[in-house]
């Protein structure tokens, strides 16, 4: 399985970790430095499916249009020209996200996060095929930053979700997804052990 980037259009797409995580700074700091952008939400709206949606929409500043729904997430995700003008690379992190973790919809979000992050990444529809779209793929990653939760509590709902694998390596639980549907830039189910094996 790959290590976890913020600058490289490949996976993992989604990496819970705590807040302190020296990754992120060193992360976030060279995608700055490559003129990406980090937009942050607070994991404390996000507690509800519709809450959530309308965090997103208002901190990324999605079109009118937004239909606060799971799909329409995605749609806006990877097709999203609004983080300020040309599309250019970014990591979007929820800070406080601890609350998450008895979220009933967890893994639904997780897999949507990883499928937004996928077609922003390689600018494919579902079926593997080019957008009809002129859109430049954009590299799109997501943090998940936790105040006082172990990354791995979240390792079962993270992977409840549909096409979700996700890794346990040094200390941050990472999800990406699954399957030959989702070529190229999925990782083989067998990358993924989940629980890890005993021994």
């Amino acid at each position: 399985m790959n290590s976890p980037t913020l600058t490289e259009r490949r996976s993992p797409w989604v990496v819970f970790t705590t807040a302190d995580d020296p990754w992120l700074s060193d992360g976030t700091a060279a995608l700055q430095a490559r003129g990406g952008r980090v937009l942050r939400l607070d994991g404390r709206d996000l507690q509800q499916p519709a809450s959530l949606f309308d965090a997103f929409a208002r901190e990324l500043g999605f079109p009118g249009y937004f239909g606060r729904n799971w799909d329409a997430l995605v749609d806006c995700l990877h097709d999203w020209h609004g983080h300020g003008g040309a599309t250019k690379d970014v990591a979007i992190v929820v800070d406080h996200a601890d609350g998450l973790l008895g979220a009933e919809f967890l893994g639904v979000f997780v897999s949507v996060l990883c499928q937004a992050a996928w077609k922003a990444n390689f600018q494919l529809d579902a079926d593997g095929e080019p957008h009809g779209e002129p859109w430049t793929p954009f590299t799109q990653h997501f943090v998940l930053l936790l105040d006082h939760t172990a990354p791995a509590a979240f390792a079962d709902g993270a992977a409840a979700g549909t096409d979700v694998g996700v890794a346990l390596r040094d200390g941050r639980l990472t999800a990406t997804l699954t399957g030959e549907e989702w070529w190229p830039g999925a990782d083989p189910v067998d990358a993924f052990p989940w629980p890890p094996p005993e021994g």
